[in-house]
């Protein structure tokens, strides 16, 4: 089988950078609806779905595909709302022009699980077939157990929490970012490349926070370095504990798994004279703004400073800049999301959960390769089994609904601006 190659080399160029020798990377209502002759109408109702709120047997026109999108527009991840929903927009904009008719509703879950229900009830009664989101698998984890009941298909470009690959109710759920699993060894070498011997890991004390921390301790491990989680609550009012913490171990290196209230913990650390040199972020931080949080006075603040998330490749990160200014964080795998739920449905002639989430796996692999929705429609369209490689590559959907290759951006902040240093690209099935 093709595979992508571990280091992908970007088409802009590299700053000169030590790093670069151990780098191996709006609010809107949207409604669009065109016909499309190939997609063939159906129910999405499910008798035994209690009170939950139920999507609309059909929508208008008959034969819309209806996209619920849960997104945070507020609250804790609200800085990486934008990449992701500019990356849903341009994945319904080239449906559209390919011929293909899709709705899109949007919902906010304010990044909090006590909410996100809410939206996604809203969402469903309003005549959803497929919701993309949540953004944070804490919060995903409230509702997917009414998705589940409901027989709605989920897709979310952005929880990495191991959970959802074994969990009994994820039956109708699957994502376009690999787990944990993948991202922990890259982040994890980078530091130890970078010489570090002591690391502190402050991570949030919620799914996401346990999971990721506990990866990177194991990755540490294998490497022969030491580490201490410092585990803290994200809805804390002081984050001094945390960061005493830190400095009590002596630590060499930090690798901060936090949302937002990151920005807290690195003022601290920067009080306390820890440089940001030695400072790492994890996709729950990656945010080209975090300087400007930390300390408005000082646009440098935070120069040395290397996080990491996942995203797509150079050319759909050159669509999604035009957007965003320069946000691409989990963009490429929002757009698959829409893709991938655009094809089952038009392979399963139906807009019915069971039929679309029967044909997500299907359509990423084993088939004739194709590139684009466009192009793969046409195969469809042709009776030919497909293989969407999406923008952020290859996807391979296991049978638990997790992509066996991820892409990830690698960035440093220089000279004030989050600049992306390089990329990696990751097979799975390399990691045993």
């Amino acid at each position: 089988m093709w595979t992508w190659p571990n280091w992908v080399e970007p088409s802009f160029p590299l700053p000169d950078t030590d790093r670069n020798k151990v780098l191996p990377m709006r609010h809107r209502r949207l409604i669009l609806a065109i016909a499309l002759a190939a997609l063939v109408a159906a129910g999405c109702g499910n008798d035994d779905g209690g009170d939950v709120a139920q999507p609309a047997e059909t929508v208008a026109g008959g034969s819309d595909l209806v996209i619920g999108q849960v997104m945070p527009e507020t609250g804790s991840l609200a800085f990486l709302n934008a990449p992701m929903i500019e990356g849903i927009d341009l994945a319904i904009g080239d449906i559209v022009e390919a011929g293909g008719n899709v709705q899109l509703l949007t919902g906010d879950t304010a990044t909090d699980p006590d909410v996100a229900p809410e939206a996604v009830n809203r969402l469903l009664g309003e005549g959803a077939h497929v919701i993309v989101g949540a953004a944070a698998s804490g919060v995903s984890q409230s509702f997917i157990q009414t998705l589940y009941d409901a027989q709605i298909p989920q897709c979310s470009p952005s929880n990495t929490s191991p959970s959802f690959s074994t969990q009994d109710n994820a039956g109708f759920y699957f994502r376009t970012v690999p787990p944990d699993q993948a991202v922990s060894p890259i982040l994890a070498g980078i530091v130890a490349a970078d010489g570090a011997t002591n690391v502190a890991i402050p991570a949030r004390a919620d799914d996401w926070g346990n999971a990721l921390s506990g990866l990177l301790a194991t990755s540490f491990t294998e490497l022969g370095v030491a580490y201490q989680i410092i585990s803290y609550d994200e809805d804390a009012t002081s984050y001094d504990a945390t960061v005493a913490a830190i400095e009590d171990m002596g630590a060499d290196a930090v690798v901060l798994v936090s949302f937002s209230e990151g920005a807290q913990i690195i003022r601290g650390m920067l009080e306390a004279g820890i440089p940001p040199e030695v400072m790492y972020g994890t996709d729950g931080i990656y945010d080209r703004n975090l300087a400007d949080t930390v300390d408005p006075s000082n646009p440098n603040v935070l120069d040395g400073f290397v996080a990491l998330t996942a995203g797509g490749g150079d050319e759909f990160s050159g669509r999604l800049i035009e957007r965003t200014g320069g946000d691409v964080a989990y963009g490429g795998q929002a757009y698959d999301c829409v893709v991938v739920l655009a094809l089952a449905t038009l392979a399963a002639g139906s807009t019915d959960g069971p039929a679309i989430i029967g044909q997500v796996q299907a359509v990423t692999r084993g088939g004739q390769k194709c590139f684009s929705y466009a192009e793969c429609a046409g195969l469809i369209a042709e009776g030919t089994d497909i293989d969407y490689d999406g923008v952020s590559g290859p996807l391979e959907l296991d049978d638990v609904g997790d992509p066996t290759f991820g892409r990830y951006i690698i960035a440093e902040f220089i000279d004030g601006e989050l600049t992306v240093t390089g990329s990696e690209d990751v097979d799975l099935a390399e990691l045993g």
